[in-house]
């Protein structure tokens, strides 16, 4: 990355009609060009379905972007409801103050609702959960 705002893009690999560079082309290789003064209609047309086309493809690319998302809350969730249960058994057992485990526990639980909500399609929900449940560890971890 260049640091420039447009770096992390792809770049255009289409080349425009007038900017390209034409090969001198044989009479038998040419393929046959239609008049300058075409029916604009057929543009139009071609326009329309491309618009349609890129609708449906941008359709496919949110789905999938929002597929992703999913998962990946319900995978931090479960991941953090497992830390914060494996931390308050730990503290548990320990000479720590009862609060310590409890505060871990209610963590985990917080952790394991952001995997539900996430599950359920509430992404932004499932990430504001997640991140009230590691604070909640967090305070468990001050504590001891």
């Amino acid at each position: 990355m260049s640091g420039r705002p447009d770096s992390d893009l792809t770049p255009d690999t289409q080349t425009s009609p007038d900017t390209a560079e034409r090969a001198p082309e044989t009479t038998e290789d040419a393929p046959e060009r239609a008049p300058e003064d075409a029916p604009e209609d057929l543009s139009e047309a071609d326009d329309q379905h491309d618009d349609e086309h890129d609708d449906e493809h941008d359709g496919d690319l949110l789905e999938e972007q929002a597929r992703r998302a999913r998962w990946a809350a319900v995978g931090t969730g479960i991941v953090l409801a497992l830390a914060g249960t494996a931390a308050a058994l730990l503290r548990v057992s320990g000479t720590a103050p009862a609060l310590v485990p409890v505060a871990y526990a209610c963590g985990a639980a917080v952790c394991a609702l952001a995997a539900v909500l996430g599950a359920r399609g509430r992404t932004r929900r499932a990430l504001w959960a997640a991140v009230a449940g590691v604070m909640i560890m967090a305070l468990g971890d001050q504590f001891d």
